[in-house]
């Protein structure tokens, strides 16, 4: 997205506000789920660059109970496994600290684990439980911990220092851009961590979130993912964000 474009974005949103809730393509606020995504489990692989996998030489297995009853984020979504995708072909995260925002299932973070890392999945308390059943059903109990994170509410206490924050589908729910953007400036600025940020672009609103974000944060797509001209005809980005 080109500056220009964002800076016509903020002068129309200064002048009407609401104007992304007016138009009659903009009406959906989150995403289409599918309804009949209810207590399901899902068997998912990524290949991996890695061949310290105990369960197999090349791949990341991961067994994924969705249920669509607590919300969207209860579902398996693209840019979540675009993103797994991603972290699973890059090098062992053995030793290092994750934490995943907007986690829903618990994907992402649980394919970090997969691969050494020891993860924080967070999200609201509605989706709590289907994340620490996600964690039990892949056995990752000693390297998973499950938090409950709002987003522009204070950082949990008991996150370490961390080395990575993936996010994936976040951008979904207007009201929430600038939490979202508040969250990711505080995890930026707190320990200097890569922030791998992965979404689809469902909505012309979007463009307020990167309007918000462009005044905390820089960001850069991520151009080493051999995936990225499958994903791109989705309308999916990967992208690196940074401190200013």
């Amino acid at each position: 997205m080109s500056a220009s474009t964002i800076a016509l974005e903020e002068k129309l949103d200064a002048l009407d506000p609401l104007r992304h809730l007016r138009n009659s393509d903009e009406l959906d606020l989150v995403p289409l789920q599918p309804p009949s995504v209810l207590n399901q489990t899902l068997d998912l692989a990524f290949p991996a660059a890695d061949s310290h996998l105990a369960e197999s030489v090349n791949t990341v297995l991961i067994r994924l109970f969705v249920d669509a009853s607590p919300g969207c984020g209860g579902i398996a979504w693209p840019a979540g496994e675009v993103l797994s995708s991603y972290v699973a072909r890059r090098p062992s995260l053995e030793g290092k600290s994750v934490l995943e925002l907007g986690s829903g299932t618990g994907l992402v973070g649980l394919v970090a684990a997969k691969l050494g890392a020891n993860v924080c999945i967070t999200d609201q308390k509605p989706l709590l439980q289907i994340m620490a059943r996600n964690v039990e059903l892949n056995d990752l109990e000693n390297r998973v911990k499950v938090l409950e994170l709002n987003w522009g509410e204070p950082l949990p206490e008991d996150i370490p220092r961390l080395d990575l924050v993936l996010a994936a589908d976040c951008v979904y729910f207007e009201p929430a851009f600038p939490l979202l953007v508040h969250t990711l400036h505080e995890l930026a600025s707190r320990d200097d961590s890569e922030i791998l940020f992965c979404y689809k672009k469902r909505r012309k609103a979007d463009r307020r979130f990167f309007a918000l974000l462009k005044k905390k944060l820089n960001w850069e797509e991520v151009n080493d993912d051999p995936n990225i001209s499958s994903y791109s005809k989705e309308a999916i980005s990967l992208l690196r964000i940074v401190r200013k």
